[in-house]
This record gives structure tokens, sequence and C-alpha cells, in this order.
């Protein structure tokens, strides 16, 4: 019954957190064919404001709950309010404490603010929905308009440029995490942005977000309905001032061309589907998917985990090193097919080298890693011998067994030999001095020392610091990570025109919805589900909610997150190569077919001219 109530709980969570993409599925695929023939501008448009709305609607919850309140248990007075201890001053070294197990384990209190995930689900379903138009609706009507030899030099830039989104989202994510969720309304805290227990400002990114889309939504509603193509713009049938003649996008004063439309949705839906080359491309992109989402979510609690790194820092790292630099590739991409005018089977080609190479470079991150944080009861025995426990029972040690420890707490102390203890009672500690992030704890029993004139039997607040060598191991993986990703987005712009190349110029709108559908349906949605659930499955302390419930993890085995992680990656982005190869081979068959068509038209032509 535990594990049935914890995999709901946990499918809860994913339903939460995916339902952005779910609000953008369901009207993906009406959206793309129907959008098609309306006024692509202001639905684009209107996908802001609704975006706009639905960031607000997310961030909303913060204002109707409680104050956030963390777990301590080894507090002490006018610091320290949720703990029940009891104190007394001494003349002597210090404070002297006993350490009790606080009400709300006993006591159990239901969360008030439980019911707030309806406006994240909301927000985000909104969000999902207001998104559904920007990607087919906007390619295709760049394409439209542009002559097909700077059409990827166009949408390049247009990616460049999308790439500004994210950079700004990652550095808004990283000031945001940095400060607390509650700012202005509490005077002390005792706890760190390194801290597993810290909570972020995560609603202030959301508001910020929600004006930016406001403002980014007006100029589509002044753009026209067609544009003249290029080459074209001295054509006299061509009406510039077009805008008082167009009909409203509203489907009342269109029922009879959309029942005409919808007509032709199932014919054209086959067509795109029964066509070879983009079956297999989309069977690529899955995976290929897969593994960039996966990666996505979790790349930065795998900085944290693997190499002690802060959320606020991993976020700024992500947003000023690895985004700017796919940006400069992304252009790069498209400033080569429109140089060297690259064919539809070249582009693929090059999208496939790149692509494969950053695949190999990635490989390396096998060997960069950080050793497991020495945890006493954890990751190392209380003697200090390196030994990995999931067993409750090891957090026990003959040093503290009179001090009535709960195994349950986590309110870690970092030693001067370097393990961290799980909380002060734990490291058997009887005295304090200072306040705040300032206090440290004395005459801590299972502290281990040489001698007790060579060493301190005292502690501090905190997970103890990575080493030297885990910066090392940081930089180099950060080096490997930028020039894969620079090499990979080489042919992100390439790869793109593959899917508006390999199909009929007319299915162009509903085969980049459809693409979009299937990636977030069997990539998107499920990939967070099962990298989750693997990655939780390495987790060795987990956070005790008030009620009994699993919370949090505080801690991971960061050699089996390593693995996992890495090998879900690898294994998903390696199997879609197999279909990409594929994929040349029929555009390579497909083109051939076609210069050869080419070259009789030209030479029948010419022998009836000599007739």
């Amino acid at each position: 019954m535990l594990a049935c109530f914890v995999y709901f709980h946990f499918l809860v969570d994913s339903l939460i957190s995916e339902c952005f993409s779910v609000g953008n599925l369901l009207f993906l695929a009406v959206v793309s064919h129907f959008g098609a023939r309306l006024h692509r501008p202001r639905l684009i448009g209107m996908g802001c404001f609704l975006m706009a709305i639905g960031s607000a609607l997310t961030g909303l919850p913060h204002f109707f709950m409680r104050l956030y309140e963390y777990d301590t248990y080894s507090t002490v007075p006018n610091n320290y309010s949720n703990a029940h201890i009891q104190s007394s001053n001494n003349t002597g070294t210090g404070n002297h404490f006993s350490f009790k197990v606080p009400h709300c384990l006993i006591d159990c209190v239901k969360d008030t603010g439980s019911s707030m995930w309806i406006y994240v689900f909301l927000g985000n379903a909104l969000r999902g929905i207001g998104e559904t138009p920007i990607t087919p609706l906007g390619i295709s009507y760049i394409d439209d308009f542009a002559k097909a030899e700077n059409s990827a030099f166009y949408i390049s830039c247009l990616q460049t440029i999308t790439l500004l989104g994210p950079m700004f989202g990652f550095l808004l994510g990283s000031m945001c995490a940095n400060l607390y969720v509650d700012i202005g309304f509490v005077n002390s805290l005792t706890i760190t942005p390194q801290d597993a227990r810290w909570v972020g400002a995560w609603w202030l990114g959301f508001f910020v977000s929600s004006a930016i889309l406001v403002l980014a939504g007006v100029p589509f509603w002044f753009l026209p309905r067609s544009l003249p193509r290029q080459g074209e713009e001295g054509n006299e049938n061509f009406n510039v001032d077009q805008g008082n003649k167009e009909q409203s996008v509203l489907p009342n004063t269109h029922s009879v061309k959309l029942a005409n439309i919808a007509k032709g949705f199932l014919p054209s839906l086959k067509r795109l589907l029964c066509t070879p080359a983009y079956f297999l491309l989309l069977c690529g992109i899955v995976l290929k998917f897969s593994s960039f989402i996966g990666l996505l979510t979790f790349k930065a609690k795998y900085m944290e985990q693997q190499f002690g790194q802060s959320a606020s820092r991993a976020n700024f790292l992500i947003g000023v090193l690895i985004l700017p630099v796919v940006a400069v590739g992304i252009f790069l991409g498209g400033l080569l097919m429109k140089r060297y005018k690259l064919s539809v089977v070249a582009g693929a080609q090059l999208s496939f080298i790149t692509s494969f190479t950053a695949f190999l470079l990635l490989l390396f991150h096998f060997s960069t890693k950080c050793d497991n944080l020495p945890v006493a009861g954890l990751t190392v025995s209380y003697n200090g011998t390196p030994e990995i426990s999931h067993d409750e029972h090891s957090l026990m040690s003959q040093c503290n067994q009179d001090c009535s420890c709960s195994t349950s707490e986590w309110d870690p102390v970092c030693s001067d030999s370097g393990i961290t203890y799980m909380s002060p009672c734990l490291a058997g500690c009887t005295t304090f001095t200072g306040k705040g992030k300032n206090t440290v704890f004395h005459n801590c029993s299972c502290v281990l020392t040489p001698s007790p004139v060579e060493g301190s039997r005292s502690v501090s607040l905190g997970q103890c610091p990575r080493g030297p060598r885990c910066t090392w191991s940081f930089t180099s993986y950060m080096a490997v990570t930028v020039l894969s990703s620079f090499i990979n987005s080489l042919g992100t712009t390439p790869g793109y025109m593959i899917t508006i190349r390999c199909i009929t110029p007319e299915l162009k709108s509903l085969a980049l919805g459809i693409q979009t559908l299937v990636m977030r349906t069997l990539g998107g949605i499920p990939a967070p589900v099962y990298f989750g659930a693997l990655i939780d499955s390495t987790c060795l302390k987990w956070r005790v909610k008030s009620c009994g419930g699993r919370g949090a993890c505080r801690m991971y085995d960061s050699n089996m997150y390593r693995v996992i992680f890495l090998s879900l990656t690898t294994c998903l982005s390696g199997c879609s190569y197999f279909f990409i190869i594929a994929v040349i081979v029929l555009l390579r068959k497909q083109f051939r077919k076609e210069e050869v068509k080419a070259l009789q038209q030209t030479a029948s032509k010419q022998n009836e001219t000599k007739l």
C-alpha cells in the first residue's frame, strides 16, 4: 500500500510539472492545420497573452500560502524557532542543550496550502495552450515569404533570438534561487542557498515573465496576414494594404471555409505520416528529444549533487556559458546553409556529423566525477570508512546512542575532518557558541580527531565543501559541455530544414505541428517521469513530512546518479542515430529521382525545340 501511495503522488507531481505539455498537445494539431489558413500573426499574439495569464496564475499561490518553515531540529534560542529544545546558560565554554523531537512529527496537521497546486496546474496548462501557435505558424510564416535559399538563414536567426528567452530565464532563475522564498518577511536565516532545505523566490520569475509576454504580444496584432514573397515585391497583384479587406479570425465568420479545411485534415495527416522520410525522422526526433528533455530537466540537479554547486550557480552557468554558445552555433549553421547553398541531403549529413561528434564528446562525462560527500552513516561509517548505506540503523553509533536523536532529521554540520554529520545530535555534540549561521557546536563525541590536542571536536552549521580536485573536475565538465553544445548546435538549423523540405509545401505547418505534438507526447511528457523515477532510486536520505509522507531527497549517491543519468541520455541519443541514417539514405534516393526526372524533362524540351 505504501508503494502504491508513493507512486500515486509521484504521478500527481509529474502531471503538474507536465501540464504545460498537456495543454500544448490538446490544441497543437488543430492550430497547426487551421491556423495556417487564418491570420497567423494575430494567433501568435493571442498565444502571448494566454501565456502571460498562465504565468501570473502559476506564481499566484505564493501569496495565499503561509511562510515557508524549513525543517530544523538542533536549534538554539532566538535563532531557530521551529524546534523544541531545553537549554540553560553555563558560565563554562558555552550553552548546554538537549534535543527533542519537534511537535510537528507528533501532532500531524494537514497543510492548508495543499490545494494551491490547482493554480499551478491551470497556469501551466494556459502557458502550454498559448505556446501552441508560435513554432508551427511562426516558422511557416517566415518560410512562405522568404526565398528558398534565404529561408534557412532567417530561421536560424529566429532560433538564435529565441535562445535569448531561456538565457534570460536561467539568469532570472539564478537570481530568484539566490533570494529566499519569503524575502522581506524573514529577518534571520540559519541556512544558505547551498543547503538542501533552501527554497528560493520561485514565484518572482513568473510575474516578470508575465509582464514581458504582454509586451511581446502587442506587435503581432499589427503584422499583415500575408507578405510579398522576396523577389516579388513589385508585383501589382499583391496589395500591401490588404488589412482592411482581411476577414476576421473568429470561427463564426469562416464557417464555410473552416468546414472545408476540416474535411482536408485527415487526408493531409495520412499523406504526412505515409511519407517514409518524415515518419523515420519523427522516430529519431522522439528519442533525441527524450534525451534532451531528461538532460535539461535534471542537469542543474546533476551539477548540484555531483559537483556541490548551488541551484542558483548551476542556473547561472547554464545561462551564461552554454546558451550563448548554442545561440552562436545555430546562427553559424544557418549561415553555412545560406553561404554554400546546401541541399536538404547535405544539410541532413551536416546535422548528423555535428550531432554525432557532440555525442562522442559527452562520453567523457562518465570519467568526470567527484566522490560522494562524506556523510556519517550514509556514505562513510562513523570511523571514517567509505560505506554506502540505505539502512537507518547505520545512522546511530555508540558515540550518539545516549542522545535520543531522531534519524529523520536533516540539519547538517561539518567537522574539521571533512565529514558531514546529519545533525549536531548525531554528531554527539553537547554545547554550542555563537548565533545564527555562525553557531558552532562543541564537545561532539562522534567527531574523529587524531588526538584531543591535534584536532577539534567541534562542528559548524552546513555541509562540508567539496575538495579542490572536485573543482578541477567541474571545470573539465563545463569545458566539455560547452564544446559539445556548440558543435551540436551547428546542425540544428540544417536538421530543422529536413522537416520542411521532405514533404510537400502545403503540409508544412501541419508537419511542424505534428512533429511538436509527437515530440512532446512521446518524449517530453514521459521522459521526466522515468528519468526522475530512476534518479530517485539513488536517494540515500529522504525528508520525512510532518504527517509521515516522503518529501524531497536530501542526498543522493552521486556515483549511481552519474551512471544512471548519463547512461539514459547516451542510450536514447545513440539509438536515434539509426533512424537519422535511414532518413539520409531515403532523402538521397528521393532527390536523386527528382534530379533524374528534371534532367529527362529538360532533355525532352530540348529535343522538341530542335524538331
